[in-house]
């Protein structure tokens, strides 16, 4: 029988953010178990969709300590990683590795970009536009326009007749 190489548990965000470590919804049972262990009260509480919801938030609360802790047994905590990265910064031979131990400390602590924030609204185009309707500051008038449509091709004509003509055969 062939052993099993098995990898630790990562939240990633994916497509739908369905494995991220969503550190609020966490924090809000946490403070809920304080008061009911119910799933269903918890759920209320909580303001999540389904009791699925609460148990795999609990799930992924107690696969992450339980991995930390294993991570821990194993000698590799935090002072650990750092010591890490400042010996690849002090003995690493090739400037490149250097520069990039270096991003990575940076980067650790929050200083690996600054972002100006000089008032720029984080709406999208759609809100600001509908915000300036609402308060009058944006005029919405209503222009009549002539839409000239391009003539269609006739090879063009003849694939949409084909298509129509195989799509009525379908439903018959």
């Amino acid at each position: 029988m062939k052993e099993q190489k098995l990898k630790p548990v990562i939240f990633t965000n994916g497509l739908y953010n369905y494995n991220r470590a969503d550190l609020f919804k966490q924090n809000l049972i946490l403070k809920a178990l304080e008061i009911t262990s119910d799933p269903k009260k918890l759920k209320e509480l909580v303001g999540v969709r389904s009791v699925a919801e609460v148990y795999r938030t609990l799930d992924k609360m107690a696969i992450r300590k339980e991995y930390h802790e294993a991570l821990v047994r194993q000698g590799i905590d935090l002072d650990y990683i750092v010591k890490g990265i400042k010996g690849v910064c002090e003995d690493s031979g090739s400037p490149a590795v250097q520069l990039g131990g270096h991003k990575t400390l940076l980067k650790s602590l929050g200083l690996d970009e600054y972002k100006d924030d000089d008032g720029v609204s984080r709406e999208s185009w759609e809100d600001m536009v509908r915000k300036m309707v609402e308060s009058g500051t944006g005029k919405c008038e209503n222009k009549d326009y002539e839409v000239i449509e391009p003539p269609i091709p006739e090879k063009e004509k003849k694939a949409i007749a084909e298509e129509k003509e195989r799509g009525k055969s379908l439903y018959e």
